[in-house]
């Protein structure tokens, strides 16, 4: 189907841009089974910043015409391309010389002649599936393929003029800020619990473990790591976690007295200050490391991310 689509993708891409750069907005109607799927699609160009409406053709022609404007375009979606309803919904649009997209199964199956359809002679640009059957034809005939491919095209519609239109994931957070999805977006310094200069102190590497731990028990309530830090610059040096702790003590509880810069974990991987949620989600679940340092552009710690900040957002189970 990509194959076939072309340059007419592209010139539909096109159009939609332009609609969005006008002010306008996109309107997609289909009936019964491509209604559904216009609904979806429009659904999923609202989300990704491309100002959408799904309009039934039916009631179109009952009030509904007042949603359209010079300014807008027009998806108008039916396998055969003769559904009546749409039709004459994109004849109407047509003399009010909006821009109109089709999406149709396009020569063959529905058209024996190989003849182009009514909606598709009506189109601005015609996109065809070239669909030559549906799944379980032969028992019974439902809309499956084509609906599949249907949806596809207005996925593929939507990412290509989100991406020209240079929408970013930023832009994409701001209409999801609800559900997990919403917490995978969010920036990593909204839901880290422990921040320096607030409840996370900063640690010498120059200090012994058992002074380390002294001054990070001062705090108070904290993470399962320390953070160390070179004392000539600021910038962060190690961690050292509760695990590496239990692992000295039962070695040799004589090694508390050791520099801690001898037994922590030097380079940790680290998230900028800038990074999102979901990007600290890819690093605990590929590395396993539940404590992940904060850090700015020049290297100095911010915070730390700690497993527990992405448990509470049940983006991680326990």
């Amino acid at each position: 189907m990509a194959d076939r689509l072309g340059d007419e993708l592209l010139k539909a891409v096109d159009l939609i841009c332009a609609c969005c750069d006008g002010g306008g907005t996109v309107l997609i109607t289909g009936l019964g089974k491509s209604g559904h799927i216009a609904a979806k699609i429009s659904a999923t160009m609202a989300s990704l910043g491309i100002p959408s409406y799904c309009v039934h053709p039916t009631e179109a022609a009952h009030g509904d015409l007042g949603r359209f404007r010079a300014s807008d375009c027009v998806i108008a979606i039916s396998f055969s391309g003769e559904t009546a309803e749409v039709v004459n919904l994109a004849a109407i649009l047509r003399q009010d010389g909006l821009p109109i997209i089709s999406i149709t199964n396009g020569k063959g199956q529905a058209s024996e002649q190989g003849a182009r359809s009514a909606l598709e002679e009506l189109a601005t640009v015609s996109l065809t599936l070239g669909i030559k059957g549906e799944a379980g034809e032969g028992a019974f005939v439902a809309p499956t393929t084509s609906t599949t491919a249907t949806l596809a095209i207005g996925d593929a519609l939507s990412l290509a003029a989100a991406r020209r239109r240079n929408f970013t994931s930023e832009d994409f957070a701001k209409r999801h800020p609800g559900g997990s999805l919403g917490g995978l977006l969010r920036p990593i310094t909204d839901i880290m619990r422990f921040v320096v200069g607030k409840n996370l102190p900063v640690i010498s590497q120059n200090k012994s473990v058992a002074e380390a731990l002294a001054e990070a028990q001062a705090a108070g309530r904290r993470p399962g790591a320390m953070v160390l830090v070179d004392p000539s610059n600021g910038t962060l040096a190690g961690i050292f976690t509760d695990g590496d702790l239990r692992r000295l003590v039962l070695r040799d509880a004589k090694e508390l007295s050791r520099p801690i810069a001898d037994v922590m974990t030097r380079k940790p991987r680290t998230l900028r200050d800038t990074a999102l949620t979901q990007e600290a989600l890819l690093l605990i679940r590929e590395f396993r490391q539940d404590e992940i340092p904060v850090v700015d552009a020049a290297g100095k710690p911010v915070g730390i991310l700690d497993v527990q900040d992405l448990i509470a957002l049940k983006l991680v189970k326990d």
